[in-house]
This record gives structure tokens, C-alpha cells and sequence, in this order.
């Protein structure tokens, strides 16, 4: 017991010396979040979102909003959308039978660092102009490797003409018969499968309204990708603040159940200075 004491006086005296010394103090707080800047990568949804010619467009319904006869103010809205339309996720299961729903994409493929592919010289003069193998190629010889587990992003430019329908889709018009005459740039299908067949890839973004480019009838981008449980984020914006490497995506769909898309929040975390 005399023994215990005397410890316990021992390192009193030695914790007391040290705080008088001014030379402890408490440890740093270690943040759980990536350090960098963050980039919203996502348009919002309002009476302005560009949607597919075929599809439903955002419509905000007000419910309520002002003060109560309780004497608190109050809003709330009902909101209707389609899947596709705005920045949102393709789910496999959008064009492989069978393959992922929306809420069934594992949260590790939502989250990665970012890869970006940046082809704005091409698609400035060519509204149908479609990545290739040799431009991902190109951007490896600049930086290396595609990493495994990568979030490749292909910057094309087009998110600079929101809203602009015409502009951005190269039609305006709504309607199936808008369908063929939709023109903005896409992934080419050869490229797609190469990733497909040689790397390791979570998820594919770009920043024009679909993956394969306007004038496509087959979607076999989208097919050869989704067969691969591979997601596509598909009208993200603001690619141009990201550098080639080292950034982190993180992008979360609404959470749908059976979902074949879903409205997308996605982000970068760019690099510190």
C-alpha cells in the first residue's frame, strides 16, 4: 500500500512539473476529412435543369412557407423528377440486365481519387467528338498509370454551356423526334471497353449528358461499362478546378430503391497547396 502511495505521488509531482514547465500540451485534434479545398461538382436542380429530350423535368411544388398561426415560419415542397436529368448516376442496371440498382452500388465505388481526362481543345470544334483509347493513352504518358480503384472524370468543356439546352444537347426541342438530333461529346465505345479490359476503374464521369456521345443509337458505352458494375456520373460540372491527379471524388446519389438513376451531390476534395 506504501508502495501504491508513493507511485501515485511520484507521477502527481512529474505531471505537475510538466504542466508548470509549459512544455506539454494536449494532442493536435486529427480530422477525419481529407484537407483541400472542396468543389461542387453538381448543377442544381431547378426550373432550369437540362433533362433528355424524352424525359420528365424537375418540377418544385411549394407546400408551405411562412409563419405559422403558431407563430414559426415554416416551408416544405414536394418535388418531382426523373432519374436521368440534371448531374445525376447511371446505375448498371440501367443498361445490363441484372447488374446493380442505385442502392445497391457499393459505397466504395461512390468515392475515389479522380482522373481527369481533359479533351476541351477536341470538343471545342466537335459537338460529336468521342474520347479515345489514344487520349486516355496521352494522359497516361503525362502522369503515369491510371491508379486502381481510380474515379476517371472526362472533361469535355460542355458543362460551360449550362443551361443552355441548344448549346449543350444541340437541341432544345423536346420530344422523341429531339432524340436524333441531340450533339455533344461521349466516351467512344473502344475506349470503354479497353478501360474495362485494362484497368481498374470504381466509377466514369463526364461532364455532357451522357456517357456515350448525342448521336449514339447503340449506347454501347453505356453497355460495356455497366456490364462491369462500373457507374457513370453524367453531367458534372466545374472539372475545370480540378487538377490531372490527386484530387478525391466523393459523389452520393439519392439512395432509390430499384433505381436505375438518381440525382446526384457530387464533390472533389482538391489537393493542399
Amino acid at each position: 500500500m506504501l508502495a501504491f502511495r508513493a507511485m501515485r505521488n511520484i507521477r502527481s509531482v512529474i505531471c505537475f512539473a510538466v504542466l508548470a514547465t509549459g512544455c506539454w500540451s494536449p494532442p493536435a485534434a486529427t480530422s477525419l476529412f481529407p484537407a483541400g479545398e472542396l468543389v461542387d461538382l453538381s448543377h442544381t436542380y431547378d426550373a432550369s435543369t437540362i433533362f433528355w429530350p424524352t424525359s420528365d423535368v424537375f418540377r418544385l411544388d411549394k407546400v408551405s412557407e411562412g409563419v405559422t398561426p403558431a407563430g414559426y415560419y415554416y416551408a416544405a415542397n414536394n418535388l418531382f423528377t426523373a432519374e436521368h436529368g440534371g448531374t445525376h448516376v447511371d446505375a448498371p442496371v440501367h443498361f445490363a440486365q441484372g447488374r446493380q440498382t442505385v442502392d445497391r452500388i457499393p459505397l466504395g465505388r461512390l468515392v475515389g481519387s479522380a482522373v481527369v481526362i481533359d479533351v476541351t481543345a477536341r470538343a471545342s470544334g466537335d459537338a460529336d467528338y468521342q474520347v479515345t483509347t489514344a487520349d486516355i493513352q496521352q494522359g497516361e504518358q503525362q502522369d503515369g498509370p491510371i491508379p486502381a480503384d481510380a474515379i476517371v472524370l472526362l472533361r469535355t468543356g460542355f458543362s460551360q454551356r449550362w443551361p443552355d439546352a441548344a448549346r449543350y444537347l444541340g437541341t432544345a426541342e423536346r420530344g422523341p423526334d429531339a432524340v436524333a438530333k441531340l450533339h455533344f461529346p461521349g466516351l467512344h465505345p473502344d475506349a470503354a471497353r479497353w478501360l474495362t479490359a485494362s484497368r481498374q476503374i470504381r466509377a466514369i464521369g463526364i461532364d455532357t449528358a451522357s456517357i456515350d456521345y448525342g448521336q449514339s443509337t447503340q449506347y454501347e458505352s453505356h453497355r460495356a461499362l455497366f456490364d462491369r458494375d462500373i457507374p457513370a456520373f453524367e453531367n458534372l460540372t466545374s472539372l475545370e478546378r480540378l487538377p490531372r491527379r490527386g484530387a478525391i471524388v466523393i459523389a452520393l446519389p439519392m439512395k432509390i430503391g430499384g433505381g436505375s438513376g438518381a440525382p446526384l451531390r457530387a464533390i472533389a476534395v482538391l489537393p493542399p497547396p
